[in-house]
């Protein structure tokens, strides 16, 4: 029987050996093939084990309280009754251990069905039984052979989500293998934004303690868990952490893949109880909303293209099959009075001639205050072939002004170069006050065409290009660079 390599998992290094040899038994499973089966596989499994850990956590806590405790998962189906059962002294028992053909019988025909009857058992949709239903109906296991899941089994048991501490490596790796995914293709790219940009637009918003904040397009929940670490240091009282905790964060999120892992890294974040729903925002009518569906702060990276169809078009005033148009009218009504946002969107949207795209920027600078737009390098999204801008706006008063900066990291952003946190830094200093420079300009709404509402980045502070040479001058410069290499060449030969 395959067993895995003792890996050592205290610290980032032991939990990063762990994560390696955890893909290369997934790598050489037949049943996986891309990055994004790899974070499925293990997302279900690290689930899983977390909510052992945290069943052991409550247990001593009751024990210690006095206190009558009831598990969330029945003996029969705890992690220790079958991914990991142990001897006595405490060490992993190969001989109880379900492995081969037993081991996938007993995952795919009690296990399952078992997990996923939470969500018909569990009292309320914001209870961790109704998101243990919700995760195991959305995903499947994929492994064939269940020497290659006991080895993945193993390697899991051997991480421990016992503290912050550890909680804080784990989610570290996990949004390595997140990234990972992004950038193995396409689909999985709509589930990642660079994180230093993630962090400069919620240190514009500033998100408060007792403020809730939202993301219709969540994706794997990047926005959401930068802001929980945002606002943790905030949360002062018990109060305040069981606020953080509960009532603060919402997502939405349409693919089944990505709400897994939206569920998973929040987890590893320090949320218990993700309040992530799989859902469709744009299904919604956005003209049905009310007050309690609204947020003080939306922070968002919605799809763009789609195609949405005409039915769903129907649910906004503004019909267009750009998801992200639609997305972004969503937001806008979303938000409370005096309600906040930060959201991505390509840069075509600022001078679209469309229809849609000149009735939505209207509508945008006329209900709310676009204070900011920053306009992102190409590269800053990883396989994306498109430039973006981020826009900043405050819900319920019309917009008189708008400062934009371009951000310019000095580089060509790539795979080996990604943006960080110091590309970021200036721009955020700046925005506070405004500042004007070489990268920043201010746009008067006055000044704005009525019928095209033209918003476009044109750099009014930006050197002008230098004029283009004729083909005679480069020709002639080319010629006289030759003649002086040749110069060189013959004092060259007649030193030997």
């Amino acid at each position: 029987m395959a067993r895995a390599a003792k890996v050592k998992s205290n610290g980032r290094g032991g939990f990063d050996q762990t994560f390696n040899a955890l893909d290369k038994v997934l790598r050489n499973e037949a049943g996986q093939t891309t990055e994004l089966d790899y974070t499925e596989q293990s997302s279900w499994m690290l689930f899983l084990k977390y909510l052992d850990d945290l069943e052991r956590q409550r247990e001593d806590e009751a024990e210690l309280k006095g206190e009558a405790w009831s598990p969330i998962i029945d003996d029969e189906h705890r992690w220790g009754a079958w991914a990991a059962p142990k001897t006595a002294s405490g060490a992993f028992d190969h001989d109880r251990a379900l492995t081969g053909d037993d081991l996938i019988a007993y995952v795919t025909d009690e296990l399952w069905p078992y997990l996923q009857g939470f969500k018909r058992r569990a009292s309320g949709s914001d209870t961790i039984e109704y998101k243990i239903g919700e995760v195991f109906a959305e995903i499947r296991p994929k492994f064939l052979s269940g020497y290659s899941l006991r080895e993945a089994l193993e390697l899991i048991d051997g991480l421990s989500f016992g503290s912050q501490n550890q909680k804080h490596e784990l989610s570290s790796l996990y949004e390595d293998k997140i990234k990972r995914m992004g950038n193995a293709g396409r689909n999985g790219g709509e589930y990642y934004t660079p994180r230093p940009l993630i962090r400069a637009m919620i240190k514009v918003v500033d998100p408060k303690i007792g403020e809730r904040v939202y993301d219709g397009a969540c994706g794997s929940a990047g926005f959401l868990c930068e802001a929980y670490d945002y606002m943790r240091p905030q949360a002062a009282t018990t109060a305040d952490r069981e606020t953080l905790q509960k009532r603060t964060f919402v997502g939405k999120e349409k693919k089944s893949l990505a709400y897994v892992i939206a569920i998973m890294n929040m987890i590893l974040h320090g949320i218990d109880t993700p309040n992530v729903l799989h859902a469709n925002t744009l299904a919604q009518n956005v003209m049905d909303l009310q007050e309690r569906d609204r947020f003080d702060v939306v922070l968002a990276n919605p799809p763009f293209g789609g195609g949405e169809r005409a039915e769903v078009q129907q649910n906004f005033p503004i019909r267009s099959g750009e998801t992200a148009y639609l997305f972004l009218q969503h937001f806008m009504r979303s938000l409370r009075a005096g309600g906040r946002a930060a959201v991505v969107i390509k840069n075509t949207f600022l001078s679209n001639t469309d229809q849609a795209a000149t009735a939505l920027r209207k509508e945008l600078l006329e209900t709310c205050d676009l204070h900011t737009v920053l306009d992102m390098p190409g590269g800053t999204f990883q396989g994306a072939g498109v430039k973006t801008v981020v826009l900043f706006f405050e819900k319920g008063r019309p917009t008189q002004r708008t400062w934009f900066y371009q951000l310019n990291p000095g580089r060509n952003l790539g795979k080996t170069n990604a943006l960080n946190d110091a590309d970021m830094a200036e721009f955020v200093e700046m925005q506070a006050t405004f500042e004007p420079g070489p990268k920043s300009w201010v746009i008067e709404t006055a000044d704005v065409d009525r019928e095209t509402w033209d918003l476009s980045v044109k750099n009014p502070n930006a050197p002008e290009a230098a004029e283009l040479r004729s083909p005679e001058a480069i020709l002639d410069e080319i010629a006289a660079l030759d003649a002086e290499s040749a110069r060189v060449l013959e004092r060259v030969r007649a030193l030997l």
